[in-house]
């Protein structure tokens, strides 16, 4: 069968064909063409036998460089993500002219999701940068990020789940840290009733003449329920806060427990030492009267430091031109 194949292929070949492959002497090269301009781009290759050049062509498959870098899904969360594998970081305004990318080199930048990484500002754009040209050689470390990590929350999560955010904080909103007050009949708590009347009911104040309702404190562990119209007028404005704003808002409230203390942040009523300070109000008491342990509270003081701080950079640095 397979002879029979063979012969009736030999025999569909021109017999002058075979002539000229037999009594001439041929040098065959492989030559990848460089050109892009070729007029004959169907062809993989082509074969010449006449004149003096009896060369085989081949057109080399075009390699385009990479132009976006994407980041992993664990770089939000995983402590390495891998070596780096650029030199220089710089920023420039999207293609759209919507927003502004930060390069690897000739690379834009994507999320994990492998959507453009678009900053709304210059000034927080700079600043991821200026984390991406802090990494070392030896791996890219997203802790060190929290810029980076906030915009791809900013960017991708929000926008997917954001009626869920807010139900999450809302759900949380009437045990919020600063409506719990110590009993004041309690020689054991009474210390620390006399530090939150000192330092948290003039945000209470605040709280009521900003949205028209008063607070309700509480000593029960399990929290207490809070004027509805408060209620309202707090869900109102995770609604109206923009991406950068709700992500913000939910990172702040995960590290202090507390949507009012957030808020605070948000519209400039606490700064970030202030709102620290009301944070850990119960636990540096405890510190004051027993001592600090090393590699324990400075290390828990440092991590709420860089949580807070680093939201409240990322919320100013998106509205600042």
């Amino acid at each position: 069968m397979a002879s029979n194949i063979i012969r009736n292929s030999l025999k569909s070949i021109n017999s002058q064909t075979l002539r000229t492959l037999t009594n001439h002497r041929r040098t065959f090269t492989v030559a990848a063409a460089t050109s892009t301009t070729s007029t004959e781009e169907s062809d993989a290759f082509t074969f010449s036998s006449g004149g003096g050049d009896s060369s085989i062509h081949l057109r080399a498959a075009k390699k385009e460089a990479a132009s976006t870098v994407t980041m992993p899904m664990s770089f939000m969360t995983g402590s390495i993500v891998g070596k780096r594998f650029y030199k220089k970081v710089t920023t420039r305004e999207a293609e759209d002219g919507n927003g502004w990318s930060v390069m690897l080199d000739y690379r834009t930048l994507k999320t994990p999701s492998k959507r453009p990484l678009k900053l709304p500002t210059i000034s927080l754009a700079k600043a991821i940068a200026a984390e991406w040209d802090f990494q070392q050689t030896d791996g890219i470390r997203p802790f060190t990020m929290p810029l980076m990590k906030l915009a791809c929350t900013a960017l991708e999560r929000v926008p997917v789940v954001r009626p869920k955010i807010i139900d999450n904080l809302m759900s949380k909103f009437n045990q919020d840290l600063v409506f719990c007050r110590a009993p004041n009949d309690n020689e054991l708590t009474i210390g620390v009733y006399e530090r939150q009347v000192e330092k948290i009911d003039p945000l209470l104040k605040w709280v009521e003449s900003e949205f028209g309702y008063k607070p309700v404190v509480y000593t029960c562990f399990y929290g207490g329920k809070q004027d509805e119209g408060l209620v309202k007028a707090v869900e109102s404005l995770l609604k109206k806060a923009d991406d950068c704003e709700l992500a913000a808002i939910d990172a702040l409230t995960s590290a202090s427990h507390s949507l009012i203390i957030s808020i605070g942040i948000v519209r400039g009523r606490l700064q970030i030492e202030e709102a620290i300070e009301l944070i850990r109000l119960e636990e540096d008491l405890q510190v004051d009267k027993w001592g600090l342990v090393e590699g324990g509270h400075d290390v828990d003081v440092a991590d709420l430091k860089v949580q807070i701080a680093s939201a409240a950079v990322f919320l100013w640095l998106s509205r600042r031109a």
